[in-house]
């Protein structure tokens, strides 16, 4: 038997490969766009940086060292100059497509970042394999504008598994509807009416203002925005605002808020304030042809009529008053169950009846102004005449 060469030796103590074969090499030389690995075969392995990842313009010094391992797939035994051609994303991207095939067999919720912002939707990748999630499928709601998630982890589901086509869909929509009808039913189990909680303006109306309230939005309408009058919601509230909010009807799956609480309540302690005979001070919030509406405070108005604006004829409420005017005025009359109060600026002019024979000569007779100037020289003419 003759003695084999040492070359002969070595070749035998080297292993065969064979194409599509996953062998482990060392890394043993590392360029910007190459890898150079012992594979324990006759010849080197060469792995390019386009072999190595799909991402564009990678420097491999980066993220990979001389002497780290590593699994890869032979792509050709000889590339006809003698290497071994090798690949890493391909291997990665089969043991991807395994996973994201028992991922959509058994509805298992992936997570990925998002890779891409593309016109129609987002791209993520799980091990290699490129996943697009549909706009209509992001969200369960339309979104324009998905560069918000651009480089944020999202969850999804696999709604579409088509290797053969390298087609593969993701559902994150799905999640976010049964995470929302979870958040829901923990919610009505929870909040009752009369119940005060915390919330977030989500969108605000010309009617008033929508409220998440961590599982379902409540209504918060313009007439219970306030006790005093909110002239547009948009300008009393804004989207991100927190409020602490007043649940004050569930019905169904709808929500009625408010932030009108009984402790500030302004009609609460009003028979005293504003009993009749008191003299009060207030600003013009509105007028109309029979009066103008006095506010008296926030979320108590008072009717001033025409006929009790001045001791002298009033055509219209408008020729001597104007919205933002401050008025004083006694109140004349206070129905606290309608919530309604009458001023006069008249009544703080009127005297008092000096006689009993002048009270019931004037009884059906119509109260009129009289100059303050001329109430003060009566009396004084009346004084001198008794003495």
């Amino acid at each position: 038997m003759s003695e084999l060469t040492f070359e002969q030796m070595l070749e035998e103590s080297l292993k065969t490969i064979h194409t599509g074969e996953v062998v482990e090499g060392t890394v043993i030389d590392v360029k910007p766009e190459e890898i150079v690995l012992n594979i324990g075969y006759k010849s080197d392995g060469i792995l390019t940086r386009n072999e190595y990842t799909n991402e564009s313009g990678v420097d491999l010094t980066t993220v990979v060292k001389v002497g780290d391992t590593m699994e890869v797939k032979v792509l050709k035994v000889n590339d006809g100059e003698g290497q071994v051609l090798l690949t890493y994303k391909r291997l990665a991207a089969d043991r991807g497509n395994k996973r994201i095939e028992e991922a959509y067999n058994n509805k298992e919720v992936l997570k990925a970042t998002v890779a891409q912002v593309l016109e129609g939707g987002l791209s993520v990748v799980v091990e290699e394999v490129r996943i697009f999630i549909p706009a209509s499928l992001v969200s369960d709601t339309y979104e324009k504008d998905l560069s918000k998630y651009a480089g944020q982890e999202i969850e999804f589901v696999i709604s579409e598994y088509n290797p053969r086509r390298r087609r593969y869909i993701g559902d994150r929509k799905q999640l976010v509807v049964a995470k929302k009808a979870e958040m829901q039913r923990e919610l009505f189990e929870r909040i009752h009416e009369g119940d005060v909680v915390e919330g977030v303006v989500k969108n605000v109306t010309d009617f008033g203002a929508f409220v998440d309230l961590g599982g379902a939005d409540g209504l918060l309408h313009i007439s219970e925005m306030s006790w005093g009058r909110v002239e547009h919601p948009k300008k009393a509230f804004k989207v991100g605002d927190k409020l602490t909010v007043l649940i004050k009807e569930i019905n169904g799956s709808k929500i009625a808020l408010s932030l009108k609480f009984d402790d500030q309540n302004p009609w609460k302690d009003a028979a005293e304030k504003f009993a009749i005979g008191n003299e009060v001070t207030g600003v013009v919030a509105r007028m109309t042809d029979f009066g103008a509406f006095i506010e008296l405070e926030p979320g108590v108005d008072a009717l001033l009529h025409v006929s009790q604006i001045s001791k002298e004829h009033v055509e219209k409420p408008s020729d001597v008053l104007k919205v933002g005017d401050s008025v004083t005025a006694k109140i004349v009359d206070f129905n606290e169950e309608d919530k309604k109060i009458s001023l006069s600026i008249k009544a703080l002019y009127a005297p008092e009846p000096a006689k009993e024979e002048e009270a019931e000569e004037d009884e059906d007779a119509e109260v009129v102004s009289v100059d303050i100037d001329a109430v003060i020289a009566a009396e004084k003419e009346s004084e001198e005449s008794a003495e």
